[in-house]
């Protein structure tokens, strides 16, 4: 059987084994703010072929296979897909799961979605080229690519990049160098285990989706509601500065 291509993503996020389970559904502004604003973001997905690219614990594959998606997902975490796996058992929910490197989907029909979607995980990958690549590879001709991210921005190495200061309504972003550094190790918020975090500018990412064979249908930054920001302090600063983007991207026809 083949394996899984390694690779330093693929390491770095093996090793957060549980920890990552627990972070993910524990994680306010994922489950009040990211999630559903995709969920929304791509509307209606009913009889749609989805593969849900770096699916992490399963949550958005669950939740569009609740809504009548047929869904495919693939992580590159063995803990996260023997744990989408059992959620998904037990919701009595039809998903395939896969453990893959996002760079190399093998077994992979080519042109067998309509739709992949990537959250939060563009940004993690070493080889965003081949990700790109492969998503291309398998969405049908015309087909969508929804992508949400930490905002290029707004978004980085806290201490030598794009940093935060203050609390609450008076926190701010101050940019302090946009262009480097590029990687670092560092936990994910409330976790104890390093992962590498990667920085890319807008313009490397527009260029990496031009070169794929990608067109920009969209782009979105998502702003918090005044009630969101009322009833989860995390959410305070999205109100004034877009800390994730959201773009839909499709497949040039050819």
């Amino acid at each position: 059987m083949q394996e899984m291509k390694q690779d330093s993503s693929t390491l770095s996020w093996n090793a957060m084994g549980d920890e990552w389970l627990t972070l993910a559904q524990t994680g306010e502004s994922r489950m009040r703010f990211i999630m559903p604003h995709m969920l929304r973001y791509m509307g209606d997905v009913r009889g749609l072929h989805i593969l849900d690219l770096g699916c992490g614990e399963g949550g958005y594959s669950r939740a569009m296979s609740a809504m009548g998606a047929f869904v495919t997902a693939v992580d590159c975490s063995a803990a996260a897909i023997r744990y989408a796996q059992e959620q998904a058992q037990r919701e009595g929910l039809t998903i395939t799961h896969n453990l893959r490197n996002s760079n190399d989907l093998f077994g992979i029909p080519d042109a067998s979605f309509d739709v992949v979607l990537s959250s939060m995980m563009l940004m993690d990958v070493e080889d965003l080229a081949g990700t790109l690549r492969e998503a291309v590879r398998v969405l049908k001709p015309g087909g969508r690519v929804f992508v949400s991210m930490l905002h290029p921005c707004f978004d980085g190495n806290h201490e030598r990049g794009i940093g935060r200061q203050g609390q609450g309504e008076s926190r701010e972003v101050v940019v302090k160098n946009y262009f480097e550094p590029r990687e670092w190790d560092a936990p994910l918020p409330n976790g104890t285990t390093s992962v590498i975090w990667r920085h890319r500018t807008l313009s490397e990412y527009v260029k990496a989706f031009l070169a794929a064979g990608l067109t920009i249908a969209d782009m979105h930054e998502p702003r918090a509601t005044q009630e969101e920001a009322e009833n989860f302090r995390s959410l305070t600063m999205i109100r004034r500065i877009p800390l994730f983007l959201y773009w839909e991207l499709r497949k040039i026809s050819c």
